[in-house]
């Protein structure tokens, strides 16, 4: 038996991981040129995400708001009056969302079973990140000893921990691979 005879599904995996991965990873690119940079214009969903991260903190009972940068494509956002943070387009959580998109259509079922299951995980991906924006803003005003901490480790390891725990569902109940129901389960 050949190597890829052998290996056909970890093959498919990464041919439809791959291929998709590129495939999203490009229209996010060009719906990136609709925003003009060079003039200091957000995209789109980086602004959604800090006015509900700016709403969430007004909702948890501090000021907060939010202001376009003066010398970059991004949002400062005011936690009590004090610039706590920059709001850049990675913030917005795009690129964590392709990865799980990627991933679902790798291991894809029925076409309404997956769409369903990446329009639900996109969904929750967005509002766990718009808490987590609105939380580390808090955290940067309340604990700014604990900034990178904050940034680098704890929050990274929240979302992406919530991505594995959305693959590893997909994997066990829905996809192609998971068990079937039997009579007695």
């Amino acid at each position: 038996m050949s190597l890829l005879k052998k290996n056909r599904p970890f093959f498919i995996f990464l041919l439809k991981f791959g291929l998709s991965y590129l495939l999203l990873s490009g229209l996010y690119w060009v719906y990136l040129q609709q925003f003009d940079a060079a003039s200091l214009e957000p995209d789109g969903m980086t602004h959604l995400v800090a006015r509900q991260a700016r709403d969430l903190v007004l909702l948890a009972g501090d000021q907060a708001s939010i202001s376009l940068h003066p010398r970059e494509a991004s949002y400062r956002f005011f936690v009590n009056l004090k610039s706590v943070a920059r709001i850049v387009e990675g913030c917005n959580a795009i690129s964590v969302m392709i990865l799980f998109t990627a991933f679902i259509i790798a291991f894809s079922s029925t076409f309404k079973k997956t769409f369903l299951f990446i329009l639900a995980g996109i969904v929750i991906l967005h509002i766990l990140n718009v808490i987590r924006v609105a939380l580390l803003c808090l955290g940067f005003y309340y604990y700014p000893d604990y900034k990178e901490l904050l940034h680098d480790i704890i929050f990274p390891l929240f979302i992406y921990g919530v991505v594995f725990l959305l693959w590893i569902v997909w994997i066990k109940k829905f996809s192609i691979h998971a068990k079937p129901k039997t009579a007695g389960n």
